[in-house]
């Protein structure tokens, strides 16, 4: 790659020397993400991982993509890039641990007005954190500078994963009956979701995003770009000691949206909305903004980032091993009958 320059394309706003160096920073975060089974470093033109078929004898492949949103908006005003690569993990492996799956490995893409090679490094160390946390590698990705398109100090972030299950232990909602019980993983905040609605009540400005709220124990902006949190381990180490009926990932559609999804028709969640553990910064933002309760659990977790089904009698069980591996996991309802999708009480 030395002998690669053009000058009549960075004339244009394209620099692909600044592609190479940023390429050069990002190595050693994602050496960190290695796990058994990559067979590729950077450079070539896909990502290989090998699967490890022991103790599988029928793997199903799930994948799962997604990006960060508009919540990237605080990011630039902040100018701070390593948390937002932990958001993009988050939305897509624990979309994928829904089904039960192990997240294998995950790709990135990060499309660019202006290539800064030291930003892009900040960005992909929050993306390897991700893999990290999710115990999964990153075996690939794209940097793409596109002057013109977006402004010199924005840009856009996404990414996807791919995961596996043994097809015998899917998770469907085909087992799960009026009675059962429904506990919650409590969020790390208001993670990547309703940050249009977020950006319009606060009026999001770099001055107000350093104000120092009480409340909050933080400033706003450390508040707002708190990264989402990623339930991998903590989940997989459930699946092996509790029999789970459903996962939920309470992400952009809030209860009302995402709880219905590992439900069966005709079955409903009831919640019993003063069990939940809901953050300050949801009750700053309705009241700030004057939103309605529905709109809020509509839009928002409310404190909940993912929600589990079991029998009601290894409710006790599954917290323990959910405890046991770092989440403060309660109960927070049951499956009831009815086909409202989900009832506060």
């Amino acid at each position: 790659m030395e002998n690669s320059f053009s000058a009549s394309y960075k004339a244009a706003g394209v620099d692909i020397t600044a592609g190479y160096k940023a390429v050069e920073l990002m190595q050693r975060h994602i050496a960190r993400t290695m796990v058994p089974g990559v067979l590729s470093g950077l450079g070539g033109f896909g990502g290989l991982f090998e699967l490890d078929m022991t103790g599988l004898t029928h793997p199903v492949l799930v994948g799962g993509t997604d990006g960060v949103g508009t919540k990237l908006k605080l990011a630039f005003l902040m100018n701070r890039h390593d948390t937002v690569g932990v958001d993009c993990v988050a939305m897509c492996v624990n979309d994928v641990i829904c089904c039960g799956a192990k997240p294998l490995f995950f790709l990135d893409y990060i499309a660019q007005g202006k290539n800064e090679p030291e930003r892009v490094a900040e960005i992909v160390a929050g993306v390897a954190e991700g893999c990290t946390q999710a115990g999964c590698a990153l075996i690939g990705g794209e940097t793409a500078e596109m002057p013109g398109f977006y402004p010199a100090d924005e840009y856009d972030l996404a990414g996807f994963t791919v995961g596996v299950v043994e097809k015998e232990r899917i998770l469907d909602n085909s087992r799960i009956a009026p009675g059962d019980a429904l506990i919650a993983l409590p969020s790390s905040g208001l993670h990547s979701n309703g940050f249009s609605l977020v950006r319009k009540v606060f009026q999001v400005k770099e001055q107000n995003l350093r104000l120092y709220i009480d409340e909050l124990g933080a400033t706003l902006g450390e508040t707002l770009l708190t990264p989402t949190k990623i339930y991998v381990k903590p989940v997989l180490a459930l699946l092996e000691q509790a029999d789970v009926k459903g996962i939920s990932h309470i992400t952009g559609g809030g209860f009302y949206e995402n709880i219905p999804r590992s439900l069966p028709k005709g079955l409903c969640a009831r919640i019993e909305e003063a069990s939940l553990r809901t953050p300050p910064i949801f009750r700053l933002l309705q009241s700030m903004g004057n939103i309605p309760q529905r709109d809020m659990f509509n839009t928002y977790n409310m404190g909940v980032g993912m929600s589990v089904v079991v029998a009601k009698q290894d409710a006790e069980k599954a917290i323990r091993a959910l405890r046991a591996n770092g989440e403060e996991a309660y109960i927070m309802g049951e499956v009831v009958a009815g086909d409202e999708g989900v009832v506060l009480a």
